[in-house]
């Protein structure tokens, strides 16, 4: 089981889009810095916004992608509002 996950600092108000196994324990790998040169160093108050369980990781890799590469903050807050979006984004691959 995989995740695609969209976390946000409101400290930096930036969102960051991720995938995983295992959400909670990515989450505070972020906000204790676990990843010395990630973009997500520059806050410790990430909380999570979505959780959005894929089949397996070649899906979850495949929406993170995709998501990252659209380079836009309303698009994921779209995404937030109705996670449909993924399933449809899926479905046309």
């Amino acid at each position: 089981m995989h995740y695609l996950y969209i976390i946000y600092s409101k400290t930096i108000d930036k969102y960051y889009v991720g995938e995983t196994p295992d959400v909670e324990n990515r989450i505070s790998q972020h906000n204790n810095h676990h990843f010395k040169t990630s973009y997500t160093k520059a806050a410790d108050d990430w909380t999570v916004l979505l959780k959005y369980q894929c089949q397996n990781k070649k899906e979850a890799l495949f929406l993170e992608k995709y998501t990252k590469r659209m380079k836009s903050r309303k698009f994921i807050e779209k995404i937030i509002k109705n996670p449909e979006i993924l399933s449809d984004i899926l479905k046309k691959q």
